[in-house]
């Protein structure tokens, strides 16, 4: 398969949120209708690129894989294709979720990191769901459950949040500014 793209974006070697971060940078240099190809390395960007550009009205083409290497393709969005991006609006710090973990109360942690990021730390308890999974999955989860979201940045979890949302979840809590900063209590796999 030939694809042909207007701009070439080498995003490899870095790890969320910065494959995104650089694509919304990226895609504002692009005229409505044009590809772009994201070359990147971290498995979870698949996932991520999806979920963006449906939040923000751009066409999401597919990915190729190539060794090491995730070609992803995505065509600007028109003007009138264009959805305003929002986020989340109901956060919690890093030390609301430790202090309701603490308090032992009920609530579920939902880590949507990818598998190897989860295995090598996780707040004890979280439940995996890697969001590339999430639309799959939504059956593991109870809507009525006060569910508090957790990726390494924000970003992922931020679109879970939302699609969570959609989907007629009560009340969702992204959890910021992610496991890169949390100092709770961890667990491995191999714990």
């Amino acid at each position: 398969m030939s694809i042909t793209a207007n701009y070439v974006l080498d995003a490899k070697g870095l790890a969320c949120p910065m494959p995104i971060v650089k694509t919304k940078k990226a895609m504002t240099e692009l005229l409505p209708g044009q590809v772009i190809e994201i070359q990147a390395t971290d498995k979870g960007s698949t996932a991520d690129l999806k979920a963006w550009a449906e939040t923000t009205g751009n066409q999401y083409l597919g990915t190729i894989e190539e060794g090491i290497t995730l070609k992803h393709y995505l065509r600007k969005a028109s003007e009138n294709e264009v959805k305003l991006e929002r986020t989340y609006s109901d956060v919690v710090s890093l030390n609301e979720l430790l202090t309701k973990i603490e308090g032992n109360e009920k609530i579920t942690v939902l880590d949507v990191r990818e598998p190897a990021e989860y295995a090598f730390g996780h707040i004890p308890g979280a439940k995996s769901i890697p969001l590339g999974e999430l639309e799959q999955r939504l059956n593991e989860l109870n809507q009525e459950d006060e569910i508090h979201i957790i990726c390494r940045s924000g970003s992922r979890s931020d679109l879970a949040a939302k699609q969570l949302s959609k989907k007629g979840f009560k009340i969702i809590k992204n959890v910021v500014s992610g496991m890169k900063d949390w100092t709770g209590p961890v667990e491995t796999e191999n714990n």
